[in-house]
């Protein structure tokens, strides 16, 4: 039994080596690129494509000592954990390496090197995925839980700094008149530079999960409805969702003009269908894209949501549900019965969206 465990350490203890070298090879094969993109350093961008063999051939040395391992040594669910994470740990590198060599074919293309603002800029977004990838894989190596949740939550905020330098580069080109070869590269370097950090975060979540067992959590959505004057048809669907996928989502609701009254009965009918327990406000919508941008989905239920928000985000989904008008004047039970066939109809396409974006588990 004691030689069957020295031989289990040995073992692991080699695939950790070789993936320290490995992570050790990706984060020099970023930096160089960083360098050579800035600087204009032509032999270095060439060396760095030429660099990302090696990377590619360490993933599947380590590969196949991990599938090695678990022929051998038919690990139980903690080592059994350990060499699943560094399988899809392993996948991260070899994609941030992919990164580095993007980097340097874009360097060598580039008609001349980053100036300015724009250079700053793109000196910071490498300086930070470079620490969100060296503290990744110190935590892994350590074996420290709170260093990859710090990094963590560090290499989730890097998001929004590559859409902030994508924007500088637009006005920049607006002034100088750049050439679209010089605008396309460029935004390629920003991409693969706000993409290491997305890796470094998974990174962490396998580090987490080896060490500790902790999964990623689900995905919360933001979702927003809209309607004319953002009481009904809107109101009803964002009750539905909060009432239906507490877990599963944010929901909001607003209408085109504000200070309009709920539609005659709706109160009562959302009251006697558990969708309300205080008063409901409409409220207008805030038609800025930024503001759009918070949002994962936004549903029109009147009409073409482009007459709501005429630019779309770029991660923003835009649907269109036609579920009719709000109910007409007439008797109570007339509009007791129109208020139920949206209610309906929104149930349905609501547990369609939720279901599609969070699977059959959402909740």
């Amino acid at each position: 039994m004691a030689l069957y465990e020295e031989r289990l350490s040995r073992d692991m203890a080699q695939i950790r080596d070789n993936i320290a070298s490995l992570g050790h090879a990706v984060q020099k094969a970023v930096e160089n690129a960083v360098q050579a993109a800035l600087s204009g350093n032509r032999k270095l961008a060439n060396y760095t494509v030429l660099g990302d063999h090696p990377i590619n051939r360490d993933t599947r040395e380590i590969s196949r000592l991990c599938h090695a391992f678990l022929a051998v040594h038919l690990p139980s669910s903690g080592h059994l954990r350990v060499v699943s994470s560094i399988l899809r740990l392993v996948n991260e590198l070899e994609r941030i390496g992919d990164y580095a060599a993007t980097i340097g074919r874009e360097a060598l293309q580039l008609p001349h090197t980053p100036t300015g603002l724009l250079k700053q800029e793109m000196e910071d977004m490498a300086a930070q995925a470079g620490t969100n990838l060296a503290q990744a894989m110190a935590a892994f190596n350590r074996k420290d839980a709170e260093l990859a949740r710090e990094t963590k939550a560090m290499a989730a905020q890097a998001k929004s700094h590559g859409d902030l330098v994508f924007k500088e580069l637009l006005e920049e080109s607006e002034q100088k008149a750049e050439s679209i070869e010089y605008l396309f590269d460029t935004l390629i370097i920003i991409g693969r530079l706000k993409r290491i950090s997305d890796r470094a975060k998974n990174i962490c979540e396998e580090t987490l999960f080896s060490l500790t067992g902790e999964v990623k959590k689900p995905k919360t959505f933001n979702v927003l409805f809209l309607d004319e004057e953002n009481n009904c048809q809107s109101l009803i669907a964002e009750a539905v969702a909060r009432k239906t996928f507490p877990n599963s989502g944010q929901f909001g609701s607003a209408g085109r003009r504000n200070g309009a009254e709920l539609q005659p009965g709706l109160m009562k009918f959302m009251e006697s269908h558990g969708l309300v327990s205080g008063p409901l406000t409409p409220k207008e919508l805030d038609p800025k894209v930024e503001k759009a941008a918070a949002y994962d989905v936004i549903v029109s239920l009147n009409g073409p949501i482009k007459s709501y928000l005429p630019e779309q985000p770029f991660r923003t989904v835009f649907l269109e549900w036609d579920v009719g008008g709000p109910p007409e004047s007439g008797d109570e039970s007339e509009v007791n019965d129109r208020y139920l066939e949206i209610y309906r109809q929104v149930t349905v396409h609501v547990r369609d969206l939720m279901e599609t974006l969070r699977g059959e588990e959402a909740d």
